[in-house]
């Protein structure tokens, strides 16, 4: 594919994170979103760790998404837990962090960008297991618009890679995955919710 395209993707993909985040984070401010603060720091950090393996990877302009996520996927983390987002943390979601912190220095003994991103995928998937539990139970504290546009912007991220290798499409792949379980958890869970109240 021309590197333009690539490009337009590339951008594409940066626009919709920040028409996602944007508006999240101002849902966060005024107290209408309440992410879990457990996932958010995994996120940051894995996401941050795999844009520069897909640097290393020549994903090139396909992985600047996934960088610009990363650092506004820690200030995310950083606002859950000054607003207090998710005060509710489990056996479960302790295990979740502590699983995830336990296998970051992982990746960097492999000194190998695939393992790195396989690594820090599996670390990514795990950290979605306080988000799932909380959108299961407080289906309303979180945004539907939000996840459609990350599951979009990862499919943008994906096709605007340079190069394609398990490397450099496994993370985002697995994140419109993540997003996309979530949604229907979301939407299932307001739909009972509902007509249980109606």
């Amino acid at each position: 594919m021309d590197f333009n395209i690539k490009l337009v993707f590339s951008g594409i993909a940066i626009a919709l994170a920040m028409v996602g985040f944007v508006p999240y984070i101002a849902l966060i401010l005024r107290g209408k979103v309440k992410p879990h603060v457990f996932s958010w720091v995994i996120w940051g950090i894995t996401t941050t760790i795999v844009f520069f393996a897909q640097l290393e990877a020549e994903g090139g302009v396909g992985a600047w998404p996934i960088g610009l996520s990363g650092f506004i996927t820690i200030f995310i983390a950083f606002l859950a837990y000054i607003k207090r987002g998710d005060a509710t943390i489990t056996k479960l979601d302790w295990g979740c962090l502590a699983l995830a912190l336990a296998s970051l220095p992982l990746w960097y003994v492999t000194n190998d960008p695939l393992w790195a991103v396989l690594i820090l995928t599996t670390i990514d998937m795990i950290g979605f297991g306080p988000t799932f539990r909380k959108v299961y139970h407080r289906p309303f504290e979180d945004s539907r618009v939000f996840f459609i546009i990350m599951i979009l912007r990862n499919v943008c991220s994906v096709v605007a890679l340079e190069a394609y290798s398990v490397t450099t499409v496994l993370f985002p792949f697995c994140l419109a995955v993540g997003f996309l379980i979530i949604l229907v958890i979301l939407q299932f869970r307001r739909s009972v919710l509902s007509q249980q109240t109606a």
